[in-house]
């Protein structure tokens, strides 16, 4: 059965353009009001999207009481206050909040316990995890097909589109990109004990950042080591020269491995995602039957998982909660960046 709670969106931009709502209306959900920072755009947003209320302005969507789901998707500095506005009216039932949650480790665990004192079952839309070939990858995961988890990598050789407000952040990878593959790595995995990152300037990026080009080493307690390479320079391929654009990720196990192969960075972005996988004794590698892309499918995921979530009364697979380990340790990988060594996890959970 189809969710029909009243979702109402804030934000105008690609992202809920290309992505949240066109994901949304391939499931049938019930978008029933848009605001944004810019009225204009929420009103070419709504007329695009066949959305019935327009609010003119985002005070006035917090203050309709006919919304049960708040989707909010603005950039991370104006976030969390939203959150909060919205948890001091108490209407809504839940809370689906971009990615980063926040800035900072000590902000979001404040968003999480004021969601749960005011009973707003809170989601983190990190929906990478919602991927189809990220997903076909957990349940193999999970059904032993590859034995003891040894070796994984994520690589990226992609040129993502930055925003104008991540002059703001003086960030430009590791809290907006590098973010999903360390969740995926979480979600895949668990929580690993250490990390150790090192970043560079990204050449082609121009307002101030620390964190272009991004090597990440996270290492467990069982031994098991996984490893991200987010190479947004990837060459100059927006200069001239032939480009070899893609996500792939490995994942290496004592019976058996993985390869995915994610359609993001493509063009068109919309490019479904693919997953081949072997074991001892097969001949050949299995192709898994994948249907869908990252964008925008997933994001129709992850606001299922929440519409469920407040169904049931239970806790979303992306919740606030567990998205706090993500948010940390992207905040250890920043540390581990800025003073050039290996940072324990519980450092900052611990904080």
């Amino acid at each position: 059965m189809i969710p029909k709670q009243k979702i109402g969106i804030i934000g105008s931009g690609f992202i809920v353009n290309d992505c949240h709502l066109p994901a949304y209306r391939t499931l049938g959900l019930n978008i029933t009001a848009i605001a944004s920072r810019t009225n204009e755009n929420a009103r070419k947003t709504a007329k695009l999207h066949k959305i019935p209320k327009v609010h003119e302005n985002i005070e006035a969507l917090l203050d309709d009481s006919s919304i049960e789901i708040l989707d909010i998707a603005v950039p991370p500095q104006h976030q969390p206050d939203l959150i909060l506005a919205a948890c001091q009216r108490g209407t809504v039932k839940g809370i689906l909040a971009q990615k980063p949650l926040a800035l900072d480790y000590a902000t979001a665990r404040d968003l999480v316990e004021t969601c749960k004192n005011k009973g707003i079952i809170l989601a983190v839309n990190q929906n990478m995890r919602f991927d189809p070939s990220v997903l076909e990858a957990s349940s193999l995961l999970n059904e032993g097909r590859f034995g003891d988890a040894v070796f994984t990598t994520i690589t990226m050789r992609g040129i993502p589109h930055w925003q104008p407000w991540q002059a703001e952040l003086e960030s430009a990878t590791l809290k907006i990109m590098s973010i999903h593959h360390l969740d995926c790595l979480r979600y895949w995995h668990g929580n690993p004990e250490a990390i150790y990152c090192s970043t560079r300037p990204d050449p082609r990026t121009t307002f101030p950042h620390h964190d272009g080009i991004c090597t990440s080493i996270l290492e467990y307690s069982d031994g098991f080591r996984a490893i991200i390479i987010d190479d947004v320079w990837t060459g100059p391929a927006h200069e001239g020269c032939p480009s070899d654009i893609h996500i792939e990720f490995r994942i290496e196990g004592t019976k058996g491995l993985a390869i995915g192969e994610i359609g993001w960075c493509q063009d068109p972005y919309t490019t479904p995602s693919t997953l081949r996988h072997a074991a001892i004794g097969d001949s050949k590698f299995t192709e898994a039957n994948l249907k869908g892309s990252w964008f925008p499918d997933a994001f129709g995921g992850t606001m299922l998982d929440l519409l469920r979530a407040v169904k049931l009364q239970a806790p979303p697979t992306l919740s606030g909660c567990d998205n706090l380990k993500t948010i940390a340790l992207v905040e250890a990988a920043v540390l581990s960046s800025t003073e050039k060594r290996r940072v324990l996890l519980d450092e900052i959970l611990q904080t």
